[in-house]
């Protein structure tokens, strides 16, 4: 089963914006090495807007090849078209990726029924396991909890990134699922309380550059060990709140660059982090105890 610490991996890339394979294989590693539970290669962390088809499935088989079944490798793919989100779910699946994920349509605002339409054409066409993304802050578009509910009984529709941070919307939607309904978070912020009321794990941004300590804290959480699982999470909190100090990865991208994992690209429209940014983030990686 899929759970536990999901990193939302970022697509390293050179100073000119072009992908960098060898540091793509060098983050891999990091996370087999520390413990993260499964990869998200593609997902909006990982600038999937900017890629096209053709890099966005490579980074996917490249991935998937280098992972070599260890771990659950989840291949982002949703778009704002359904006849695209259906192509780049062919492909990820074709590439060898265990599951999808798929955010809500943005900037289209579709209805209530035209969500559920959207991920049931999708589920319907490709037969892979299929995980929701509901990311209204980035998207403009927020899926009901009664919605994910609707959708949580279609075949190959196995579970859904919830990142509002609410977490009466969490408890509404566990409580309205099979219990093999995975209720993931996807906000570093409330993972552990999400987890903690029933969820199966954290779609994670903090995991890049924090990978052993969100994997303790959410396998914590999962055994209900509460107070451990917290204190980790207290441990994290200025790594939480400063990851998101600019537009997410732009931070993100330059704390593993400050780690010596990746080089210092990142493609427009997104810009590398600002220079008044540098030490508070610097700082709250040193709080958290990662190596800078």
């Amino acid at each position: 089963m899929i759970a536990g610490s999901m990193v939302a991996l970022v697509t390293p890339m050179d100073a000119q914006g072009r992908l960098d394979w060898d540091s793509l294989s060098k983050l891999v590693d990091f996370h087999l090495q520390n413990g993260t539970h499964a990869i998200v290669a593609v997902g909006t962390t990982g600038e999937s807007a900017t890629l096209d088809v053709s890099e966005h499935i490579e980074v996917i088989r490249r991935v998937v090849k280098q992972v070599n079944g260890r771990i659950p490798v989840i291949a982002g793919t949703g778009a704002n078209s359904t006849r695209e989100a259906i192509e780049l779910t062919t492909n990820a699946k074709t590439a060898g990726a265990d599951a999808c994920l798929l955010v809500t349509p943005y900037y289209n605002k579709p209805t209530q029924e035209g969500l559920y339409q959207h991920f049931k054409t999708i589920a319907e066409a490709v037969d892979i396991p299929q995980i929701l993304y509901n990311v209204p802050g980035r998207t403009a578009c927020d899926m009901q909890a009664e919605t994910v509910i609707r959708l949580s009984t279609v075949k190959n529709i196995i579970g859904i990134k919830e990142a509002t941070g609410d977490l009466s919307r969490a408890k509404a939607i566990i409580d309205g699922v099979s219990k093999d309904f995975l209720v993931l978070s996807g906000d570093d912020a409330t993972a552990v309380e999400l987890i903690l009321l029933g969820g199966k794990g954290n779609i994670s941004v903090t995991a890049n550059v924090a990978p052993r300590e969100m994997a303790d804290l959410c396998i914590a959480a999962l055994n209900g060990e509460a107070d451990k699982a917290r204190a980790i999470h207290e441990k994290l909190m200025p790594l939480n709140k400063t990851l998101f100090i600019e537009s997410n990865p732009i931070p993100v991208k330059w704390a593993l660059h400050e780690m010596g994992l990746m080089p210092d690209g990142i493609r427009l429209p997104l810009t590398w982090l600002s220079a008044e940014c540098h030490e508070p983030l610097r700082q709250a990686m040193r709080q958290s105890g990662v190596l800078v």
